[in-house]
């Protein structure tokens, strides 16, 4: 999978760029202290459950920020193809399934151009998906999906797979973990993190070395069969199932045959 990439600086620092700097910023927020837009900084990257909060202030403002200015596409940095073509798989599922695609999203996936496996020809449906889709079909489809009017079709949560509500102890778990790898946001948001789209973004930072330097493989190992590997299958296979899933069918396939190629390297690597 390829998907082509105007060359820019990360996306953390383009954003604190357009509010002016650091300070200028977690004053928007309104944040007593730089410390928390210093992590995103030190990180390279604004955690996903920051993203609504930060394009909101941005609009207030009058300051021109898309969904997609907050995400890298494709990381920058000396790591193997093999690597580079995983986050990029991670990093498309956590931009899809994070909020509605934009038009520039949609872009990106009409363009994108699979081989003759099982993969490769799930990515060339999402392709022609894509192309019969529009910013508004896919605004309300995704609405429909994991927003409703009290909630969506599905809950895309580790905890409500796992425990049968939200907040449960995986969530615990995986702030633990998060707090470990130096990831986890100090704030009072309270958007989970076990969000699928969140944890497909740490997954990609893992592998590139967006909070730090790249992961060994044994640690993306250990994130992705404790946090993902017992729930996320059944998930994207509940989202290429789902009857509001139009759009988001061949994304739910591409995410379960992805899912099925990780675990199968993880375990051969053992």
């Amino acid at each position: 999978m390829e998907i082509d990439n105007e060359v820019r600086g990360r996306a953390v620092d383009v954003v604190i760029d357009s509010f002016g700097g650091m300070t200028r910023l977690a004053k928007a927020l309104g944040h007593t202290h730089v410390t928390t837009v210093q992590g995103w900084r030190n990180r390279g990257a604004i955690p996903l459950k920051h993203h609504a909060r930060v394009l909101d202030v941005a609009r207030s403002l009058g300051i021109r920020l898309k969904r997609g200015d907050l995400l890298d596409e494709i990381p920058v940095v000396d790591i193997a193809d093999e690597d580079a073509a995983r986050a990029q798989c991670y990093m498309l599922l956590a931009r899809l399934l994070a909020a509605p695609p934009s038009n520039e999203l949609l872009e990106i996936v009409r363009g994108l151009s699979g081989d003759e496996s099982e993969l490769g020809q799930a990515l060339n449906a999402l392709a022609a998906a894509a192309h019969r889709t529009s910013v508004d079909a896919a605004r309300i489809e995704y609405g429909e999906l994991f927003i409703g009017i009290a909630r969506g079709e599905l809950l895309p949560y580790g905890s409500y797979y796992l425990a049968g509500f939200l907040h449960e102890k995986p969530l615990a778990a995986l702030r633990g973990d998060l707090s470990r790898l130096g990831i986890a946001a100090k704030d009072d948001v309270p958007e989970p993190e076990d969000h699928i789209a969140a944890l497909c973004e740490v997954m990609a930072g893992l592998i590139t070395g967006a909070f730090g330097e790249p992961a060994e493989l044994d640690e993306q190992r250990r994130f992705f069969e404790t946090h993902i590997a017992p729930w996320a299958p059944r998930f994207f296979q509940d989202l290429q199932a789902a009857k509001a899933a139009d759009f988001y069918k061949p994304v739910g396939t591409v995410g379960r045959l992805f899912m099925e190629i990780e675990s199968e390297a993880f375990t051969m690597s053992k």
